[in-house]
């Protein structure tokens, strides 16, 4: 006999119970730690999967929005997924998944991004890898950037709209940058029961010019400052920034941070001493191809066409033939067209993002077009590197 699954989006306390002990058990954490995020989540975004009536899985949706081309993009972010060990191995997470997307295709959810605890499970859903998420690293020894330009003023409060209004300011910039969701917030300002948050404007107070949000700790026997999270609007709050954690060298070793690959940050250091630690790569799925490529912005003075064909065996409205018409910055999607560029949902994440070019997406078997279409792809997706400073 054929085992019953049931996709529930009601939970009741006992459900969230099992997925709390689920998802304790699948990422090595206590009961309380798994209690606690799913609260800061919110229990109406949580999602489980049931098995003969028993929870037997589970996920935790994230409704924001990502910034691209300088507009932000309605997207769900998908966090916490587990199965229980006794259900693993027989297509209880692809379903889960394949039901989660198509709750989110009926509620006109445009894109999905996640970070994979394995790829193979992510890509049979459709999703592919569409950007960078990248921890960087420096001894405060090799700073020596010891002249602040600007004054820091200490935050009382870190739950304060004005580090909402800077982190936006700098987000609508960068390509890949979160319209974060409240709980990750929480988690960058929150001190826990050993580590104290610290915050800091950097410049006036009526009107800052970015902050620094940072944590310290003891790592191999050594004093590491954490920057969780960090804006800078101009060039004199740059050189604060680094001024400013220079002058932590007596008592910390070492600082940490997030930024792109090609961190422009460092162009102010006097040697290329900084270094990668630590390199992951988000995972994203088009979940409305029509909703995604209306709603991202695109360069100013590209005025073109693309035919596409996409392919999509899941949420079977996109597979279709479609044209995108660019001009002033804005994507106008109608069905039909010639499909000259021949895509799979997975290679359209990538295109999307502009993570890869056309012509590579091409080269590894992503996408199939003439030259006239890869080169008006490249013309609509080419960009800075996708990027984001957040994990979840």
């Amino acid at each position: 006999m054929t085992p019953l699954l049931e996709y529930k989006t009601l939970l009741d306390v006992e459900d969230v119970k099992h997925l709390a002990s689920i998802v304790g058990q699948a990422f090595i954490a206590s009961a309380s730690e798994s209690e606690s995020f799913l609260k800061s989540v919110g229990f109406e975004n949580l999602r489980v999967i049931c098995r003969d009536g028993k929870v037997a899985g589970g996920l935790a949706t994230l409704p924001m929005g990502m910034w691209l081309g300088g507009q932000s993009v309605a997207m769900v972010g998908i966090a916490g997924v587990g199965i229980a060990p006794e259900y693993r191995g027989g297509g209880v997470a692809i379903a889960l998944i394949q039901n989660m997307l198509q709750e989110l295709y009926a509620k006109g959810t445009p894109i999905s991004v996640l970070y994979p605890a394995t790829q193979q499970l992510y890509r049979k859903a459709g999703y592919e890898q569409a950007g960078n998420y990248c921890t960087w690293e420096i001894s405060t020894q090799d700073i020596r950037l010891n002249k602040p330009p600007l004054a820091l003023q200490p935050i009382a409060n870190l739950n304060c709209e004005i580090l909402h209004q800077l982190y936006q300011q700098q987000a609508q910039l960068i390509h890949g940058y979160l319209d974060r969701h409240s709980s990750i917030w929480q988690r960058l300002t929150q001190s826990e029961e050993k580590e104290t948050v610290y915050g800091y404007l950097i410049g006036n107070q009526e009107q800052p010019e970015g902050y620094i949000i940072l944590s310290q700790h003891s790592q191999a026997n050594q004093t590491v400052s954490q920057i969780r999270d960090w804006v800078v609007l101009s060039h004199a709050a740059a050189q604060t920034f680094w001024s400013f954690l220079a002058n932590h060298r007596s008592t910390i070793k070492k600082v940490t941070w997030q930024s792109s690959v090609i961190d422009s940050l460092t162009l102010l250091l006097p040697e290329q001493t900084a270094k990668i630690q630590h390199q992951k790569r988000w995972m994203l799925r088009i979940v409305d191809v029509c909703k995604a490529l209306q709603l991202r912005s695109y360069k100013l003075g590209v005025e073109t066409e693309l035919h596409l064909a996409v392919k999509d065996d899941l949420l079977t409205a996109n597979n279709d033939k479609f044209i995108l018409s660019i001009a002033n910055g804005k994507g106008e999607v109608r069905q039909g067209g010639k499909g000259e560029l021949q895509i799979d949902i997975q290679g359209l994440a990538s295109l999307y993002t502009g993570l890869f070019t056309p012509h590579t997406l091409k080269l590894v078997g992503k996408l199939d077009a003439p030259d006239t279409a890869l080169l008006a792809a490249t013309e609509i997706f080419t960009n800075s590197t996708p990027w984001m400073a957040d994990f979840f």
